[in-house]
């Protein structure tokens, strides 16, 4: 056999293993190897080789390498589960990108004080080294094998006809699985369970609440005692924590799952991103709209919201009635009513619309997580309506505001591309037009190509009307959400009779580019929440000066310099307790603020103010004059 290995190629006289080829090459790949690849399809090490092929040796270095170590590493939490609770059911259990976990339906409850016992357990089990082996069973016996788990059942029910249903067992212990998997259970040198959640069987709300143990594994102690600090540091820049302890947010049972109260800190620091964007797409030829937050189902009707996307949608009134209205989940219908108001010439384009709109999504219970994922949010929504050759240009534009707006905020290095495609498999959730879908994805790839965006493709996760570019960022727990996306749109012109008299006075359907600068307001202060520690840059700081007075002589002092601040057009205030100094000093560090001024009867006699700089302490004395230039340049800089 000739076995093409990734540095060139080498024969073998009689089938081997995949280990057997790694030894080949040296002992020391051998020893790391998890697994392989043939022809590009992963499998175990153990697996025969028997022919000329392309073979892959996958190690913890490798990213399919990290996910098949910590899928194998959930099969033992789940055995280990299993020896303490037999009574417990076992849902899915797959790999993530920062460990695993596994669903478990349990009969008596299960908390994190219980992880040390299962870990414990799991401990045992790899000292055993069981040997991990596959195995293959047709429907009937494979769902006979697992009658007694109704999870297990619904998923082979669910699987095509001709499927393969694969099975791993370890010991006693077996899983249905498509793997693969390590070759015995003694493999995993270093794991921990992280915690204990609630999950719904397959995230639906309507489905039985589940419970979700997460953990993680490394083949290095160093590597995972590193992440369980990361872990650690991650916790304290929670935003859903650091939000509340910094009073920026707050929220209260009886209001309701995702509808977040933004306290002044938040509502102020939403103030000054919204001012922030809305000046500059007026800089870049937007024209502003005001729409309402409800409208008529027909509109909905006409958009195709009403098809694709009801269940997302807040409904008022009989859903069967002609007088039913719906919360809007988006403003692109709205904006595209403004639009047919007037005759519009080729000339007239491009019109670039935007709107600060307030929108309303029914995400479930189960979902719902502080700032990043409501029910009732703010977008920095606008459409742009474009001839054919003006497309790519103005998509480049969009990614222009995009690149300026992460620059600003200091966050273009913590978010990656996703082209976003439909899913030709799903017919309910897309408008079915094959031909114009591939027209658009190849447009679209052409120009994010044309534009040197390095992005991954995803399947399924486009918008019912057209591909999208998605901006991704990950939070401090290591969950992708999108925060911005760019999409072009092939169907609703024509939906809502959308035209443009061209230059030979034919009236065409123009091109529409549906696009949010920031985001979702609520959603990006998460995450600079948590990009910040809470320690916001000063130009979007809410308090972004106290000044302090060090005795009661020099209350009236402090009244006037921050007079003198605000005038200028920097946020401050007055801290003229009767406390210690250093007490106020630590109250402020606490609520990072980023300046702080300390009026004494020195600083008065003198005509200065004494400045602490968040981050780097004491910097000295200065007069008032120069202190504003240094701040008021800050904030100029965006730094």
């Amino acid at each position: 056999m000739i076995i093409t290995l990734k540095n060139g190629t080498k024969k073998f006289d009689a089938p081997v293993t995949i280990l057997d080829i790694a030894k080949s090459i040296s002992e020391g790949l051998a020893r790391a190897a998890l697994a392989g690849k043939i022809d590009g399809k992963p499998t175990e090490l153990n697996t025969i080789v028997d022919k000329d092929c392309k073979v892959e040796i996958i190690t913890f270095a490798d990213e399919e390498g990290k996910s098949i170590y910590r899928h194998t590493a959930s099969h033992v939490l789940a055995q280990a589960v299993l020896n303490i609770y037999p009574t417990a059911t076992l849902a899915i259990g797959p790999s993530i990108s920062t460990g695993f976990y596994y669903d478990i339906d349990f009969k008596t409850p299960v908390t994190v004080e219980d992880l040390e016992k299962i870990e414990q357990q799991m401990a045992k089990i790899i000292k055993a080294d069981y040997p991990i082996e596959r195995f293959v069973l047709p429907r009937k016996e494979a769902l006979n094998l697992m009658k007694k788990n109704e999870y297990k059942k619904e998923l082979i029910n669910e699987l095509p006809a001709d499927a393969e249903i694969s099975f791993y067992k370890q010991g006693e212990f077996v899983d249905m699985c498509t793997g693969p998997h390590l070759t015995s259970t003694g493999k995993i040198k270093c794991f921990k369970l992280i915690s204990v959640t609630g999950a719904y069987w397959r995230g639906n709300e309507n489905n039985k609440m589940l419970t979700r143990i997460y953990g993680t594994a490394f083949d290095k102690k160093s590597e995972l005692e590193e992440y369980l600090k990361e872990l650690e540091e991650a916790k304290l820049r929670d935003h859903n924590k650091l939000g509340r302890e910094l009073n920026i947010f707050m929220t209260d049972e009886n209001i309701g799952q995702g509808l977040p109260l933004l306290k002044p800190k938040g509502a102020r620091i939403l103030q000054i991103l919204q001012r922030f964007v809305e000046d500059e797409e007026e800089r870049r030829g937007y024209l502003l709209t005001k729409t309402p937050s409800m409208a008529k189902s027909n509109l909905y009707k006409t958009s195709g919201h009403w098809d694709h996307y009801r269940d997302k949608m807040f409904l008022i009134g009989d859903e069967d009635s002609e007088d039913v209205m719906a919360l809007r989940p988006m403003t692109c219908p709205f904006q595209f009513t403004i639009y047919n108001d007037e005759l519009h010439s080729y000339k007239d384009l491009p019109v670039r619309y935007a709107e600060t709109a307030t929108l309303f999504r029914k995400e479930a219970s189960g979902e719902m997580h502080g700032l990043i994922r409501v029910r009732q949010f703010t977008l920095s929504d606008g459409h742009i309506v474009c001839t054919p050759d003006q497309l790519e240009e103005e998509f480049a534009g969009c990614v222009d505001l995009l690149y300026y707006l992460l620059d600003c905020l200091g966050i273009r290095d913590d978010v990656s591309f996703r082209f976003s495609k439909w899913d030709p498999k799903n017919k309910e959730k897309y408008i079915d037009n094959p031909e114009a879908w591939e027209k658009a994805q190849t447009l679209m790839r052409n120009i994010l190509d044309d534009l040197k965006i390095e992005y991954v493709e995803a399947e399924g996760e486009a918008a019912f009307y057209g591909p999208k570019l998605d901006v991704q960022a990950r939070n401090v727990h290591g969950k992708e959400d999108t925060l911005f996306t760019i999409q072009i749109d092939f169907s609703l012109a024509e939906r809502f009779n959308m035209v443009y008299i061209d230059e030979n006075g034919d009236k065409k359907h123009p091109f529409i580019i549906h696009r949010s600068s920031i985001g979702c307001y609520e959603r990006t202060l998460a995450m600079l929440i948590e990009k910040y520690a809470g320690a916001l840059p000063v130009w979007m700081s809410a308090e972004q000066v106290r000044v302090l007075s060090l005795t009661e002589r020099t209350e009236n002092n402090v009244k006037e310099i921050v007079s003198e601040l605000r005038k200028s057009g920097v946020r401050a205030t007055a801290d003229v307790r009767n406390e210690k100094i250093g007490y106020k000093i630590r109250e402020a560090q606490l609520e990072k603020i980023p300046y702080m001024l300390i009026i004494g009867d020195k600083e008065v006699e003198e005509n200065v103010v004494a400045v602490r700089a968040r981050g780097e302490g004491d910097i000295g004395k200065m007069s008032i004059k120069d202190f504003i230039k240094r701040v008021k340049d800050e904030i100029e800089a965006k730094k």
